[in-house]
């Protein structure tokens, strides 16, 4: 049974996506920086979907937790065939470009890129002997169009879509695809577009498509 990680784990998104994959027949590891609150969430995602579910504690800037919980999750449910990345950004990264200090950036980019080569570099390994998997990044509009008032995560995610953009060119060739779903502005319950059961069925559209490296939620402008 195929195993997906996904990293920052929550009850909108994280729970949608686990329903849609779980729907495939996938196991899944939920990663979080409270383990109480994903262990609930697992066991009841667990119970409405009849998959195999649990929750693991990890801060993506602890490089050595965020390895120790997919090494858990693979020993527990299986290899990961599928990595999603999206942690919710700090309220600290959302700062004005002129109030915004190298004290600032380090964490974001720690967050953002750091946590990210850590977790692909945890899985790439499993993927290459299980002959492909797949790489999902998740982020906001100011990953390609840089947010004065968001300066953290304008410059964080534009590196994390760097960093993501050279891992799809470098892993294509061993059958790893890596993709990134860019959704501006806010999830909402009930909308046409960013609804986030609407959301997990593109970010299974991108697994299974396999695609470009970039797919939009909706346009910038929109």
């Amino acid at each position: 049974m195929p195993t997906i990680a996904i990293i920052g784990a929550g009850a909108n998104l994280g729970a949608a996506v686990t329903r849609r994959f779980a729907k495939e027949g996938f196991s899944v590891a939920l990663v979080s920086r409270h383990l109480g609150r994903v262990q609930d969430l697992a066991a009841d995602l667990a119970d409405e979907t009849g998959a195999a579910v649990r929750g693991y504690s990890a801060d993506v800037t602890d490089r050595d937790a965020l390895r120790a919980a997919l090494q858990q999750a693979s020993a527990d449910l299986g290899p990961v065939e599928v990595l999603q990345y999206s942690p919710l950004p700090a309220k600290e990264f959302l700062r004005p470009v002129l109030e915004t200090t190298v004290e600032d950036l380090q964490p974001a980019l720690d967050f953002s890129v750091h946590g990210l080569l850590t977790a692909v570099h945890q899985v790439q390994q499993h993927m290459r002997v299980l002959g492909g998997g797949t790489v999902l990044l998740v982020n906001g509009g100011s990953a390609v169009r840089p947010v004065a008032h968001f300066a953290g995560t304008s410059v964080s995610f534009a590196a994390e879509s760097a960093l993501g953009q050279m891992f799809h060119d470098a892993l294509k060739d061993d059958g790893i695809h890596v993709g990134q779903l860019i959704i501006p502005g806010a999830i909402e319950e009930g909308h046409p577009i960013k609804d986030p059961e609407v959301l997990a069925e593109k970010l299974w559209t991108i697994h299974s498509e396999k695609g470009e490296f970039r797919t939009f939620a909706q346009g910038l402008d929109d």
